[in-house]
């Protein structure tokens, strides 16, 4: 499983979306869309291939939100936090 979020990681904005994640709370694509400047199609694929790779979970009420999985694996937790310290987005 490391190897899959490594991956998917490994393109800028899948990379940045987590750091906006970070707070806890859930995020809607039209947030992430926003803050990342990217289309909603976009968006909504990284959002699906990070989902794929296991570190986020989603829910839709009115609107399809993200979240980090709050049972993530140490290590895999310990992945994104290097992540977050290079600072990727602002």
């Amino acid at each position: 499983m490391i190897l899959s979020v490594s991956s998917a990681l490994a393109e800028p904005t899948r990379l940045a979306a987590p750091q906006i994640l970070h707070d806890g709370d859930k995020h809607c694509v039209c947030d992430l869309m926003r803050r990342l400047g990217v289309t909603q199609g976009r968006m909504s694929r990284h959002m699906r291939v990070l989902k794929q790779a296991g570190p986020l979970v989603d829910r839709r009420d009115a609107q399809m939100r993200y979240r980090i999985k709050p049972d993530l694996a140490p290590h895999l937790r310990r992945l994104l936090d290097a992540a977050w310290v290079e600072g990727v987005i602002a």
